[in-house]
């Protein structure tokens, strides 16, 4: 499989961690030092998930090779979806005329994006597709509650858009080498670890700490898994992104498996935990400096739980 083109859509929209003092009672300086955060992107008023994966495929088109409609699956994978009914998929789909493909939406949590990728490994495998158009779009401001001092002030909002064909089609190509997603609801507080329910309290995260652990663990067994299915190790890596949740659980993976933070790229400093979109944000965001041999891997661990990688190749 082959990465044509990737594209990413940030809002303008910026809080800084001084609005939550008297929103939920955490200081600037504590938020700072417990999450790595500074503030934190959020969708303006005419904005939200379908908007914001639209304008990501927008940006992804730019430098795509073949027309848009040439696509003949398109996945949305994502946790905070405007309708689970008339999915981003579907709102791609129409916008675009892409007429027959297959629109699905997928939803694992954090590793949403992922998941979404391995879906579309299990199509090009079977023969019914060869072009794939995966979208990401996390709308967390519109469900998460400022007002909870557990993980109010966590999320921001941002989607990315990735095409991807089974064949390599130009020079500009980039090659995924493995892709690994694995099920964790039987571990720890699993289903109960983060919860969004829209109709009750959104967003919420009762049990940070058991967050925590899981991830620092999972997102390298994940990242060791990817790996290895390609013969590698993670020190092999030039590059790594994991999903952005907290700097403390990058400076934690790093510090477990002895290599320099410097070799870590985040953005969670300026927008904030984008869900299921944040890894793969980060590496469009990073696209334009990695040059020809380089190796990047990206690892993700969702609440529910589940846990997730791939390993690409310039």
């Amino acid at each position: 499989m082959y990465i044509n083109s990737i594209g990413c859509y940030i809002p303008e929209g910026r809080i800084d961690n001084d609005y939550f003092l008297n929103v939920n009672g955490l200081t600037s300086e504590w938020i700072l030092k417990r999450t790595g955060i500074q503030t934190r992107s959020k969708a303006g008023e005419n904005e939200g998930h379908n908007s914001m994966g639209l304008n990501a495929v927008e940006d992804a088109l730019k430098k795509l090779p073949y027309d848009i409609r040439n696509v003949n699956l398109i996945v949305s994978a994502a946790y905070s979806v405007y309708d689970s009914v008339a999915t981003l998929a579907h709102e791609t789909q129409k916008k675009y005329e892409i007429d027959g493909a297959i629109a699905v939406y997928a939803s694992s949590a954090c590793s949403s994006f992922v998941n979404g990728l391995e879906i579309i490994e299990g199509y090009f495998a079977s023969g019914k597709a060869d072009k794939a158009l995966l979208i990401c779009s996390e709308h967390n401001t519109y469900y998460c509650n400022e007002s909870d001092p557990k993980c109010g002030h966590l999320w921001g909002d941002g989607a990315v858009a990735m095409f991807v064909s089974k064949n390599k089609i130009s020079e500009s190509d980039v090659k995924i080498k493995s892709i690994y997603t694995c099920g964790l609801g039987n571990i720890g507080k699993g289903p109960e670890g983060v919860k969004l329910r829209p109709r009750e309290d959104g967003i919420t995260m009762p049990d940070g700490r058991d967050v925590f652990i899981h991830a620092c663990k999972y997102l390298i067994t994940a990242l060791d898994k990817s790996t290895s299915m390609d013969g590698l190790k993670i020190e092999d890596l030039d590059f790594i992104i994991t999903h952005q949740a907290n700097m403390r659980i990058v400076a934690q993976v790093a510090q477990q498996l002895d290599l320099p933070e410097n070799k870590f790229l985040n953005n969670i400093q300026e927008l904030g935990n984008t869900g299921s979109a944040s890894a793969a944000i980060v590496l469009a965001q990073n696209w334009d400096r990695f040059k020809p041999g380089d190796k990047v891997g990206l690892t993700v661990f969702g609440g529910g739980y589940s846990c997730g990688a791939f390993t690409i190749e310039f």
